[in-house]
């Protein structure tokens, strides 16, 4: 058969991303600083654009009148007793293209109590997404990043894993959690043993001496591990202060050793690190400004605030662009104006939905997760990005845009919203809802330390016991738990109980 060349019409349907949509994603997934940030670009580049100062200055009797916000940023949690809010949550706004003496307003236009946290800083932007990620690439670890990574490796429980992420954020740059542990403890609802276990697991991290209260405590975790913490030596970094005096006197006489030896002890903490944690990189501190905030009701449901100070208030000025328009003579100044103008309304329309968005999506979690604002971490339900977005009638592709680099301000601190998001483990009979890892966990734990000595559980008779409690769990995922427990093997536990006896 002869090869031949063809023309063939094809008719085919596909899936354009066009810039509009382009720029409707990444403005979904940039946080609030990157937000204002491109937007001050986009106020330098585009002529029609604005700032809406004088919305600053009016109060809230004015702006109901006079310049309505498209969105109602107060609502109360689904389900909990809490009104529904009125506003439109389908997106659809106006074109922009009002009368001349109109203007078209962003979201953002309400009164909040975050204008304390206002601030701003360096983000992405379209133009300079190649900088970023060689910058991203290039740049140190900083000690937060080297530390979660450690995290997410040794540390499995989901609310242990929460604490530690908390704690982390808590370190300063040099390495030391100065932090008052029981009102930590008491922020996140969990109890003072629980804190203590986990930051006993974080200050084995690396670099070692990180998590320490003081110097002293950073010296002895340094020590320690190079097994050189004997009596004598935790009595000298104890009494750091006659160490800085030079009064070997005195540390002889409480160390119990010679002259010498505490010449030769002084001289090996002048190898030690006292601020391990400036090994690593740092990022200038940006003060994190919360996107939701979330509030008790009086009847006792929450109230969900979207946070009006991360809303970049720009607006299009119609008045100037009806002036500019008669005084455009060629056609490349008519298509100048024609695009600035359909750019401009298409970034309010951006800034609109990405607001109602994160505004659904924050709703939906508060709803989930009502048990943990209420008694701690400790009650996090088990939570997936489909979830979430079966509820919200979003994909889930949206669900994680909207998570990334949002935070919410609830009355136990602000919190990123990813980290609502929990692991889960299916029910047995495939019916009824799923069990927290956190919920198993404690269960596997419960049924080892009940145990006999004569009858020690394997994993595989856990699995089973398990499985007519309803859980549908593996035994690699059973010895995971354990592990991340501390728990020792079948065979090391009967070994041990044999020892006893």
């Amino acid at each position: 058969m002869a090869l031949s060349q063809r023309l063939v019409l094809k008719q085919g349907q596909s899936l354009v991303m066009t810039p509009q949509l382009q720029q409707a994603i990444k403005l979904l997934q940039m946080s609030s600083i990157e937000l204002q940030s491109f937007v001050e670009a986009e106020l330098e580049r585009n002529p029609l654009l604005e700032r809406d100062e004088a919305a600053e200055v009016k109060s809230t009797d004015t702006e109901a009148t006079s310049a309505p916000s498209s969105l109602d940023d107060t609502f109360s949690a689904p389900g909990t007793g809490g009104d529904s809010p009125t506003s439109d949550e389908s997106g659809e706004m106006s074109d922009g293209t009002r009368g001349a003496d109109e203007k078209s307003t962003a979201p953002g236009d309400q009164d909040s109590n975050w204008s304390s946290l206002r601030g701003s800083g360096s983000g992405g932007s379209f133009d300079g997404d190649a900088d970023d990620m060689m910058a991203l690439v290039t740049r140190e670890a900083t000690l937060s990043e080297h530390l979660t990574v450690q995290l997410n490796l040794h540390i499995k429980d989901q609310a242990q894993r929460a604490i530690g992420q908390y704690l982390i954020g808590m370190v300063n740059d040099a390495g030391y959690l100065t932090a008052d542990l029981p009102a930590v403890a008491e922020q996140l609802g969990c109890s003072s043993a629980d804190l203590n276990d986990v930051l006993n697991a974080l200050k084995t991290f690396e670099p070692t001496g990180v998590f320490a209260s003081d110097l002293s405590e950073c010296l002895k975790l340094q020590l320690k591990e190079r097994n050189r913490l004997d009596p004598a030596m935790d009595t000298l970094v104890s009494r750091l202060d006659l160490v800085a005096k030079r009064d070997f006197v005195q540390l002889k006489s409480l160390c119990k050793v010679s002259l010498e030896d505490i010449r030769d002890m002084v001289g090996e903490l002048k190898t030690l690190n006292p601020k391990p944690g400036l090994a690593f990189g740092y990022e200038p501190v940006v003060p994190v400004i919360p996107d939701v905030s979330v509030r008790a009701a009086p009847d006792g449901s929450w109230i969900v605030e979207l946070n009006s100070d991360a809303l970049p208030r720009v607006l299009m000025n119609n008045k100037y662009m009806t002036t500019v328009v008669k005084g455009a003579k060629s056609v490349e100044d008519k298509s100048f104006l024609s695009e600035a103008q359909a750019q401009a309304s298409w970034l309010i329309k951006s800034l609109d939905q990405r607001a109602r968005t994160i505004l659904r999506v924050s709703r939906e979690i508060v709803a989930q997760q009502d048990a943990f604002l209420v008694r701690g971490v400790q009650h996090l339900r088990p939570l997936t990005l489909k979830m979430v977005a079966e509820n919200v009638e979003m994909h889930e592709s949206t669900i994680s845009r909207v998570t990334s680099n949002k935070y919410m301000a609830t009355p136990r601190g602000v919190f990123e919203l990813k980290f609502f998001f929990t692991n889960a483990i299916n029910a047995s009979d495939g019916l009824g809802d799923g069990h927290s890892s956190e919920a198993v966990r404690h269960r596997i734990k419960d049924l080892i330390a009940r145990e006999s000595p004569a009858d020690v559980l394997s994993d595989d008779a856990v699995v089973e016991t398990l499985h007519k409690e309803g859980i549908d769990i593996a035994r690699r995922t059973v010895a995971k738990y354990r592990e991340s427990l501390n728990i020792p093997s079948s065979v090391q536990r009967r070994r041990d109980a044999r020892l006893k006896t």
